[in-house]
C-alpha cells in the first residue's frame, strides 16, 4: 500500500467537494489540507494533473487544472500550475478554505434578499449572522441551505455540485453582496474574474480612531496568528510568513473617536480588512475577534461610556459591510454593478455617531 492510500480513497461526494474551484475572493491562509500524496523515490517526472488523476478517483483532469489555477494544488507547500512535473519525494497536497466533511446540503426555507437574478446567476444581499457555507459548528442554516431551497424546482441545479454555487464569500458577521453562479459556465467565468482581480468590490467599515491622511494603502502578509488560530495576523511583506495582502482605504466621514472608511481589496485574504485595520491600530468597531469590542478611543465620562455601550448594542457585530459589487456578466458580457444600502444595525450605528459628533464637536 502506498503512503496515505486510505486517505486518497474518498467517496465521490468528497472528491467533487474537495476539488471545488470556487476561486474564493476571501480565501487566505485559513486553508485546510484535504489530500496529501508523497511521491515515491522512483517517481518519474510527470505532469501534476496526470499524477493526480492516477491517485484520485471520480474526478477529471479539467477539474484538477482549475483547482491548480485557483492555487489549491501545492507541492512542498507552494502553489503550482497544472504543468508542474512531479519529482521523487515531492509532497503533493490539495487544500481548501474549509475543513473536510461528509454531509449533504439540505434545502431549508431561509429567506434570501435577492438583488438580481437571471438564468446564469443571482446576486444576494447577505445579512450579518448568516454563515455562507456549511462547516464545523454550522452544518445547517447557511446561505447554501437557503440557496438549495430557492433552487429546488431547478432539476439542473445540484447544491452539492462544486461547479455551481458560491463564487466568493464574506464572513458570518459581515453583511453585503455576494454573487452565486447557477451554471458551471457562469461559475468558471466569474471565478476567473475574481482570480484575476477584475471584479469591483468596495466595503464600508467603521473603525476606531482617526487618520492623519484621507486615504492610504496597507501592505502586509496575512497568516494565522500563532497565539490564536482563529485570528489572522499581519507579517512583513518579505517575512516569508503568510500570503501577500494589499488593502486600499479612504476616509468617508470622521467622528473624532471613530472613522467611517471605504476599503478596496487588491487581494482577498481571510479577514483581510479586519486584520489590516487592527494592525494599523484601527480595529473595526465591535469586532470582538480583533479587540474592537472595547472602548478604545474617547473620554472617561460616564455619558460617553454609556453611549459606546448603546452603540455596541445597536450593531452587535463588526461594523463591516460589502457595499458594492461589479463584474462582467458571464453570459451577456455586460458590465453589472450593484450597491447595497447599510443594514439597519450599521445604519443605526452611523446615525448614532453622526448625532454624537454634532453634539460633541
Amino acid at each position: 500500500m502506498r503512503p496515505y492510500e486510505e486517505e486518497l480513497k474518498p467517496s465521490p461526494l468528497q472528491t467533487n467537494e474537495e476539488l471545488d474551484t470556487e476561486l474564493d475572493g476571501d480565501q487566505g491562509d485559513g486553508l485546510y489540507e484535504h489530500f496529501r500524496i508523497v511521491a515515491d523515490k522512483g517517481q518519474q517526472l510527470l505532469r501534476i494533473d496526470k499524477f493526480l488523476i492516477d491517485h484520485l478517483r471520480d474526478t477529471s483532469r479539467n477539474r484538477i487544472q482549475k483547482a491548480a489555477q485557483a492555487g489549491f494544488v501545492r507541492v512542498n507547500d507552494q502553489p503550482v500550475k497544472s504543468n508542474y512535473r512531479v519529482k521523487p519525494a515531492d509532497v503533493v497536497t490539495i487544500v481548501l478554505d474549509r475543513p473536510r466533511y461528509e454531509t449533504t446540503i439540505e434545502a431549508e426555507d431561509i429567506p434570501l434578499d435577492i438583488v438580481y437574478e437571471d438564468e446564469a446567476l443571482l446576486v444576494v444581499n447577505k445579512p450579518a449572522g448568516l454563515v455562507v457555507h456549511p462547516g464545523v459548528g454550522n452544518w445547517t442554516g447557511t446561505l447554501l441551505n437557503a440557496l438549495a431551497w430557492h433552487m429546488k424546482e431547478d432539476a439542473a441545479f445540484d447544491p452539492m455540485d462544486p461547479s455551481v454555487g458560491l463564487v466568493h464569500r464574506i464572513d458570518k458577521d459581515t453583511s453585503g453582496l455576494l454573487v452565486i453562479a447557477k451554471t458551471p459556465e457562469a461559475k468558471t467565468k466569474l471565478g476567473v474574474q475574481f482570480f484575476n482581480k477584475t471584479t469591483r468590490r468596495k466595503y464600508n467599515a467603521l473603525v476606531w480612531g482617526d487618520f492623519d491622511a484621507m486615504e492610504g494603502r496597507i501592505e502586509g502578509n496575512i497568516g494565522r496568528d500563532p497565539r490564536d488560530r482563529q485570528r489572522m495576523a499581519v507579517f512583513p511583506p518579505d517575512s516569508g510568513i503568510g500570503k501577500s495582502a494589499v488593502t486600499h482605504w479612504r476616509v468617508l466621514r470622521r467622528y473624532g473617536y471613530t472613522t467611517l472608511v471605504e476599503c478596496v481589496l487588491e487581494t482577498g485574504r481571510t479577514h483581510q480588512i479586519r486584520a489590516h485595520m487592527q494592525h494599523l491600530g484601527h480595529p473595526l468597531f465591535n469586532d470582538a475577534r480583533y479587540g474592537g469590542d472595547q472602548l478604545l478611543r474617547g473620554t472617561t465620562e460616564s455619558s460617553y461610556r454609556q453611549f459606546i455601550a448603546q452603540a455596541f448594542e445597536t450593531c452587535p457585530r463588526q461594523a463591516l459591510h460589502a457595499r458594492t459589487l461589479g463584474f462582467v456578466h458571464p453570459a451577456t458580457g455586460k458590465e453589472m454593478d450593484f450597491t447595497s444600502e447599510w443594514p439597519n444595525d450599521m445604519a443605526g450605528l452611523i446615525e448614532a455617531w453622526e448625532k454624537y459628533t454634532e453634539q460633541r464637536f
